[in-house]
């Protein structure tokens, strides 16, 4: 009876310690939810917080997301609104500035006493020293009456217009580009170097040099020389006066192709738009530079002056 005892007792054990050790390994052993959990960071390319939540987008049927996507159309529509409401103001501000100064200028006119002295003509012409440039060119040429008429009328507008800028009256610089014809050796260089002397001394050039051109000066051989070409010439002569002789040269009405084309459009360009800095004189043979203004007349129509050689 005792062995029997013995033996049940180690049975027992035997027992206890068999589930003892198999709880053991069950608790050291990997579950299948710490299986997915550890697969879910095995992979390097995955995101370890999910795909759902970082991606997602919206759905477009929660009341939520439209809400939203409402707001800002309303908050986009509103900044267009805002700017168009801006620039009119800004548009309706300068035209109330415009119009004040307009009727401004229209009180200045009208209180402005009847004995205000204004001076003359050839009293400003002395004081600028336009009236000792004229005087040198009546000595340089001899004879060539209408062209000297012509130049004083060009320098008695610039000078009127210098008096009526002196009274506070708006005036608009006329066109200052001009056009020579006439036979080589008749004096159109002298009166352009004296044309250049005017206009520095009325202040409507900085310097009143005279720079020189011909179609060899502005013309280049091959693709891609012209505009270098033309443009160092155009900015040898600002600040004063350009002076393109034998001009219709430049445009070759038998060659489409041909390279003076390019030219042309440089000057008209510089002479629309640096014309405050720059006057630009064509010089020829009248009936050649007519049939050259006829063939481009952009180039005609910013010629203000024209001054015949006879």
């Amino acid at each position: 009876l005792p062995r029997l005892r013995t033996h049940q007792v180690t049975m027992k054990f035997s027992v206890a310690v068999s589930a003892l050790c198999l709880a053991s390994a069950s608790a050291f052993m990997p579950s299948s939810g710490v299986s997915r959990s550890t697969q879910l960071y095995s992979d390097p390319n995955q995101n370890p917080f999910g795909t759902e939540s970082i991606d997602y987008g919206g759905n477009e049927n929660d009341p939520n997301f439209k809400t939203i996507r409402l707001r800002e159309r309303l908050n986009e529509a509103d900044t267009e609104r805002r700017k168009e409401q801006e620039e009119a103001e800004r548009r309706e501000r300068a035209a109330e500035i415009a119009r004040e100064e307009r009727l401004q200028k229209i009180a200045y006119m009208r209180d402005m006493p009847e004995d205000t002295p204004a001076g003359t003509v050839d009293e400003f012409m002395f004081k600028e020293g336009v009236q000792d440039q004229l005087d040198k060119l009546d000595q340089e040429l001899v004879g060539l009456v209408p062209v000297k008429r012509r130049v004083k009328e060009i320098a008695a507008l610039l000078v009127l217009d210098k008096m009526r800028r002196k009274l506070g009256f708006e005036t608009a610089v006329p066109s200052l580009h001009m056009c020579f014809t006439g036979a080589p050796g008749t004096g159109k260089t002298t009166v352009a170097v004296r044309m250049g002397q005017i206009l520095a001394k009325m202040g409507y050039s900085r310097q009143g040099h005279v720079v020189l051109a011909t179609r060899d000066d502005l013309v280049g051989q091959y693709v891609g020389h012209t505009a270098p070409k033309t443009k160092e010439m155009i900015k040898k002569a600002m600040g004063g006066l350009l002076l393109v002789d034998e001009a219709y040269y430049l445009y070759n009405a038998a060659n489409d192709r041909d390279y003076g084309q390019e030219s042309i459009e440089i000057l008209l360009n510089v002479m629309e738009t640096q014309q405050d800095d720059l006057v630009v004189a064509l010089a020829g043979y009248k009936d050649r530079m007519d049939k050259f203004f006829s063939y481009i007349p952009g180039m005609m129509s910013r010629i203000g002056n024209h001054i015949d050689f006879p």
